[in-house]
């Protein structure tokens, strides 16, 4: 079973919508999802609910979802660990085992950035929805004989 985790900051907005929009995505596969962030800001409680109605709107569910920090046993866990921007993937860098076999990437295929919408207002996070639908897609495909 191919495995992938996805990082943001503090698991609340990217990342969990992230693991939404590609768990629908990836119906019937065998592939394992969950999303994690590199600060413990915001664990246990679930996702923004800006993020949530943008992505319910479009159908996608967030249930069962409580945000948490990213655990060294991670980077055991999971083939691929998907960072939403650069600040998140050097984090992740910095504390990844050096025997483990994990892919280290960012998200989006074209080594952009996934925008933080915390802080700006609602067509922040119907942007990163696109994107990250976008992205789902090219990611399933990248996959696509793994899962």
């Amino acid at each position: 079973m191919t495995s992938v985790l996805f990082v943001c900051l503090g698991n609340i907005c990217r990342s969990p919508t992230a693991e939404a929009v590609f768990r629908a995505r990836a119906a019937g596969t065998d592939i394992h999802i969950d999303s994690a962030g590199t600060a413990a800001w915001h664990a246990g409680k679930g996702p923004d609910p800006r993020s949530r109605a943008e992505g319910e709107s479009r159908g996608y569910s967030f249930a069962g979802q409580t945000a948490r920090k990213v655990r060294v046993q991670d980077f055991y866990d999971f083939d691929y660990v998907l960072a939403m921007d650069a600040s998140n993937l050097s984090d992740l860098k910095a504390i990844c085992p050096k025997d483990s076999t994990t892919k280290l990437s960012l998200f989006l295929p074209d080594g952009a950035d996934v925008p933080d919408p915390y802080y700006g207002g609602t067509d922040g996070f119907r942007d990163v929805v696109d994107l990250i639908e976008a992205a789902s897609d090219h990611w399933l495909t990248t996959l696509g004989g793994m899962g």
